[in-house]
């Protein structure tokens, strides 16, 4: 199957993985020992399996990987993290919201491919290749994972810290 298309948009997801798996390496160290670090760890484990799987389709669609796409991933995955550390030079709560709500978003866009894929497989037998909907579940799943973490990150960055009383220091 060699149609442009289904190739660019292979490797387009195929770059967004490079991302998300170089925000999940600097979320397992930054947080090493606490469960941001493990949750990182586990979801980086499922994002490499989907990883693989996204490239065992392409070979067997005869699609090659496209080096600049992932060259491309991998500076837009350090130019967010630069903007990032910018943003909240500490690292501290607005960083981890900010990476965990990438993360989500990129999630996100994998059950799309997976659903995508799906639709394209009924018209398309050299799709029909793959457990699609097995795969979109796997990505809610981590979405919810992921989601809850987000939320409770969002309480600690965006609600304002009581700052004592003037009568009070």
């Amino acid at each position: 199957m060699a149609d442009t298309h289904v190739e660019t948009y292979l490797n387009d997801h195929l770059a967004g993985s490079k991302a998300a798996l170089e925000l999940l390496e600097h979320l397992e160290v930054a947080h090493a020992g606490t469960e941001i670090g493990r949750l990182a760890a586990e979801i980086l484990a499922d994002v490499a399996a989907d990883r693989q799987e996204l490239e065992a389709l392409m070979d067997r669609l005869g699609i090659s990987q496209r080096r600049t796409r992932k060259a491309t991933a991998w500076l837009a995955a350090k130019v967010t993290e630069l903007r990032l550390r910018l943003e909240d030079r500490a690292g501290g709560a607005l960083h981890l919201l900010e990476s965990l709500e990438a993360l989500s978003l990129g999630i996100e866009g994998k059950r799309s491919l997976w659903q995508a894929l799906a639709a394209a497989a009924d018209g398309e037998p050299a799709l029909q290749v793959a457990d699609y909907d097995r795969l979109a579940r796997r990505a809610e799943e981590q979405r919810r994972r992921v989601e809850e973490k987000r939320l409770e990150a969002a309480r600690e960055a965006l609600v304002p810290t009581a700052e004592p009383s003037p009568a009070i220091a």
